[in-house]
């Protein structure tokens, strides 16, 4: 299928692992340009090296203002046909184990970027009457997850700014979503599982295999799976769909909605 993307300018946050990674591979790989973002500059010069003539590079944290500002600069006065907000998760916790600093931190690293960098990026591509925003957030938005307060709580704020924005500017031509991945197969899960371990004492590698056995499934995603979907959201091929929330979890929601 040809997602219509070829030389479209995308930029791709978290871009040097998992989601973000798989996301920039697939765009290249249907001859878009990307700005690519994310801190580790080593891992990043890789993904460059796959085609150097269709990936710019930002070493930095897309939560901060600086980087942020490094990005637009980029895009400058091209036109930018989309964005994929992607950036790591906060620390697995339980309320009480959390601190008033843990929320502020979230805050800043799931919910404020995401605004400041959708505020910016919107009136660029309002002259063109044209544009895809893709939110990776979490299936947390749909089903909390154990140990993630953090993440459900914020994450579904996203949601609340996605939604009312898509409905905001409907008529103009770009489309805002959210994806909500489930287990998949990359560096984030293990952190869940890790705690799992903490609290029950079993071994890593007994929760691991005890959780994927919960996954209707029976396996976890891969982030080439999650990128399928989110790369055709990115493209003119999803113009009639915005403001949804999608989960991508291998049959685990157990919501009908």
């Amino acid at each position: 299928m040809d997602l219509q993307i070829r030389d479209q300018l995308f930029i791709v946050g978290g871009a040097s692992g998992g989601f973000g990674n798989a996301v920039a591979l697939a765009l290249v790989k249907e001859g878009a340009h990307i700005i690519a973002v994310a801190r580790g500059k080593e891992k990043l010069d890789l993904l460059q090296a796959v085609a150097p003539a269709q990936v710019q590079l930002v070493v930095g944290d897309i939560s901060e203002t600086n980087t942020i500002e490094q990005i637009l600069a980029m895009v400058g006065e091209r036109q930018l046909h989309g964005v994929l907000m992607n950036a790591g998760g906060p620390p697995a916790k339980t309320v009480m184990e959390t601190t008033l600093d843990d929320w502020d931190d979230a805050y800043k690293k799931i919910l404020r970027w995401k605004i400041q960098l959708t505020q910016a990026l919107v009136p660029k591509m309002m002259p063109f009457h044209y544009g895809r925003m893709v939110y990776i957030e979490s299936s947390s938005v749909k089903q909390p997850l154990e140990n993630l307060v953090l993440s459900n709580s914020l994450r579904v704020a996203v949601v609340g700014m996605v939604k009312t924005l898509s409905q905001e500017i409907a008529r103009s031509g770009i489309t805002l979503n959210v994806l909500g991945p489930g287990s998949h197969n990359t560096a984030a899960i293990d952190r869940i599982y890790h705690k799992k371990s903490e609290q029950t004492g079993k071994p890593f590698a007994e929760v691991k295999h005890n959780a994927i056995q919960q996954i209707p499934v029976g396996a976890l995603g891969e982030a080439t799976d999650f990128a399928s979907l989110a790369v055709w959201l990115l493209s003119p091929l999803s113009r009639y769909i915005t403001g949804q929330t999608i989960t991508v979890d291998g049959g685990s929601g157990k919501g009908i909605f």
